[in-house]
């Protein structure tokens, strides 16, 4: 029989029983609930991976990309507001990349600016669309990119007469801070260590996405300068010869080979009438664009000048003196000036600063130094240049051979670090010129080539070779 005893004993078990069974609901309940939201935050952050990847096989633009990791994160951690700001290449400031509509500022914003924006919320938030975050700016924002960490601030203080939670990172990628992402609001509910967990990957990858366009863009620039740099250096082809002149009584040729793209190195032949030939080479100071530019502009200036002077130093005056005022006081051009009058080999030679021609007599043998005085080109204004340049005039045999260089060749270095030298170029001279000019100019250029063991030229490298026959 039941006793009473047993019955409230049976009761209690049942009870237990009952609990148990609601609380296993209950728990069950609350791990599919986490599970679910496990599951969304998974979906979520693989929708955003799969929208960063996207936009990059897509070739999207910055400001696109930006704007989807800002509403990404957002929409991830379920945030009302996020910012994206992007470091300087120095790492000297933060630049707002993409806003969210209504974002507060999370900087401490300037008293003027403030003012200026009084009672007109949007006009402030154009503003903090430009404003940057300069190493001496306060707030979370700065002292987040300062100090290298991630910050959850449960009350942020909205500047609106509200606050919010907010959470902020900077995006780090092989130790270079390339940006800082910054979240405000969550409801009323403050942002939790798993909030914390899946914005640190979204940071992350969010690092990785910049510094891949940063390589995409500096590709795409690198790729566009190039193409500008062909396009410069064909321009250049033209302005230099397209074959060597035709001149009773020589044979002459030239060559010139740049260290880059463009040459700041020129040479040219000017035709002075039916018995007359102008040779000129000349060196800019300096590589590249700017060389290249103050070369074309000297051409322009020469090809004028030479045709109303008789004798080659009247021709540098006059281009001196035209050239002085819009060259730089950190630029100059060298610059040997010859003219050959008629087939009875007299020729004269003026020299701007220019190093000395190298002349071959075939009845000796022997390589002499032409050097009438001179300075450069651009670095006086004529006072000076007009009274040192001079004129030498001589008579060229059968046989003789003069060599125009640039120190491109006479300064090329080998591996010990050693000049090639005007001695070694006077015996390349020697050994080439019973072959003509083309074989001077081969026979220097292999010279070169051979003593500093390398195809690669350190500088621009121009000769022209004139033979008397």
């Amino acid at each position: 029989m039941w006793t009473a005893y047993n019955l409230t004993t049976l009761a209690l078990v049942v009870a237990l029983f009952a609990l148990y069974l609601l609380w296993s609901q209950i728990r069950s309940h609350r791990l599919r609930s986490r599970l679910k939201e496990l599951q969304t935050e998974e979906t979520r952050v693989f929708d955003f991976l799969h929208g960063i990847g996207a936009a990059f096989s897509e070739g999207v633009r910055s400001s696109e990309l930006h704007r989807l990791i800002v509403e990404s994160a957002m929409r991830i951690v379920n945030a009302d507001h996020g910012a994206l700001y992007i470091a300087d290449k120095a790492g000297s400031s933060l630049t707002p990349s993409h806003l969210s509509e209504g974002c507060p500022a999370f900087f401490e914003v300037p008293a003027e600016l403030l003012a200026q924006t009084k009672g007109s919320p949007s006009l402030l938030q154009g503003l903090l669309g430009i404003q940057p975050v300069l190493p001496g700016s306060r707030g979370p924002l700065a002292d987040c990119w300062r100090a290298n960490e991630v910050r959850i601030i449960p009350e942020f203080d909205t500047g609106k007469n509200t606050s919010c939670p907010a959470i902020l990172g900077p995006l780090v990628y092989r130790n270079k801070i390339l940006g800082v992402l910054a979240l405000a609001g969550h409801g009323n509910r403050p942002f939790e260590d798993k909030h914390l967990a899946v914005f640190r990957i979204i940071s992350e990858q969010s690092a990785f996405a910049l510094y891949n366009e940063a390589i995409y863009l500096a590709a795409g620039q690198k790729k566009l300068l190039d193409r500008d740099l062909e396009i410069a250096r064909d321009i250049q082809r033209v302005l230099f010869p397209d074959a060597d002149p035709v001149f009773a009584g020589y044979d002459i040729s030239g060559l010139s080979l740049a260290a880059g793209h463009l040459s700041g190195d020129y040479f040219d032949f000017i035709p002075l009438g039916s018995d007359r030939l102008a040779v000129v080479i000349a060196d800019v100071s300096g590589k590249g664009v700017p060389a290249s530019l103050i070369m074309a502009m000297c051409r322009g200036v020469l090809r004028r000048e030479a045709l109303d002077a008789t004798m080659p130093g009247d021709v540098l005056r006059r281009v001196n003196s035209l050239l002085y005022p819009d060259i730089k006081e950190d630029m100059f051009i060298s610059m040997a000036y010859a003219i050959l009058d008629g087939p009875d080999g007299k020729f004269s030679l003026a020299r701007a600063g220019h190093d000395a021609p190298l002349l071959y007599r075939a009845a000796s043998r022997k390589v002499e130094t032409l050097n009438p005085k001179g300075m450069a080109l651009g670095i006086d204004s004529g006072e000076v240049f007009n009274r040192v340049c001079a004129d030498l005039g001589l008579v060229l045999e059968p046989g003789d051979c003069i060599l125009l260089y640039t120190d491109g060749a006479t300064e090329a270095l080998n591996a010990d670090g050693a000049e090639y030298g005007v001695d070694r170029l006077a015996h390349a001279l020697e050994a080439g010129a019973a072959q003509g000019a083309a074989a001077v100019l081969r026979n220097v250029a292999e010279d070169v080539r051979v003593f500093t063991g390398r195809e690669s030229k350190q500088d621009d490298f121009t000769l022209i070779a004139i033979s008397k026959k």
